[in-house]
């Protein structure tokens, strides 16, 4: 079992940037998948990124792809998003979330999310 801690959130203007990070519990870390979701309000929650066990394979949603970053540092069990050239429309919650399963996950298999972070962006 694993608890994720998400921190990082705040209020940044159009063009800014933030780095999210979410720290987890636990001696098996490396052993999940790791991934950032987004709920703003009046929306479902979107899928953002996601990192492999290792940290070499990463997937991105076509809203953020080349202004966001995901990456892992099993060593101190974290995950982290940079999130460069900020838009209004990234206003929402973020939440890390991990699974075990072995293959490429759907939103559905990730079984461990964290409280939230709340992101807003300015015009």
């Amino acid at each position: 079992q694993v608890q994720l801690v998400e921190s990082g959130g705040g209020l940044v203007q159009a063009g800014g940037s933030l780095r999210l990070s979410c720290a987890a519990s636990g001696r098996t870390f490396s052993t999940y998948r790791m991934a950032w979701f987004r709920h703003a309000p009046g929306k479902e929650r979107e899928f953002v990124a996601r990192i492999n066990r290792g940290g070499d394979s990463t997937d991105y949603s076509n809203s953020v792809k080349g202004r966001f970053t995901i990456s892992r540092d099993n060593a101190k069990n974290t995950v982290y998003l940079q999130m460069n050239s900020l838009k209004p429309e990234d206003t929402a919650v973020y939440y890390c979330a991990a699974t075990n399963t072995m293959v490429i996950p759907t939103e559905e298999m990730y079984n461990y999310w964290g409280q939230g972070t709340q992101v807003t962006v300015s015009s």
